[in-house]
């Protein structure tokens, strides 16, 4: 059974060494950079603070992907935000991604201060698009930093 496991100090370098297929690689920043990231969180203009946590995808003991989520209960349009998601290529159509999606989406819920929920990914992502479509997600039309944005109501 898979299972969401937080970053430390003991699992971070496993996590760094998963990669994409090649066609991929302009979909998702690295996990290095995306650990990196988290240490800081991100200051927007007009939301204010996103905390950033990142997790890895296991499949029992072996790291098979990387999820990094954000909060920021006073951001007036979403208060939560999946800013990562990324299967390793050995691991890629064995339900790894939808797993972390439902995991996510249940600890979203789990906080009453998360009424919306949002996603941006590369438009040309088809894979990517129908997996958030077929969790509700819904295209805003609205493209952030080249992306494609979906929020999802809960």
């Amino acid at each position: 059974m898979p299972e969401i496991l937080p970053v430390t100090k003991d699992n971070w370098r496993a996590l760094t060494k998963l990669k994409v297929r090649e066609d991929q690689r302009n979909f998702v920043a690295t996990n290095t950079y995306s650990i990196a990231e988290a240490q800081f969180g991100d200051d927007v203009e007009g939301e204010g603070h996103w905390d950033m946590f990142p997790y890895g995808i296991y499949d029992g003991d072996t790291p098979v992907g990387f999820l990094m989520i954000a909060y920021n209960y006073n951001a007036p349009r979403f208060q939560g935000y999946i800013l990562r998601l990324m299967v390793d290529e050995k691991f890629q159509g064995k339900g790894f991604g939808k797993f972390a999606m439902n995991w996510t989406l249940e600890k979203y819920r789990a906080d009453d201060r998360v009424k919306m929920v949002a996603i941006s990914y590369e438009p040309e992502n088809e894979a990517a698009r129908q997996l958030y479509a077929s969790l509700g997600f819904v295209e805003t039309g609205e493209i952030v930093d080249e992306e494609a944005l979906a929020v999802l109501s809960l």
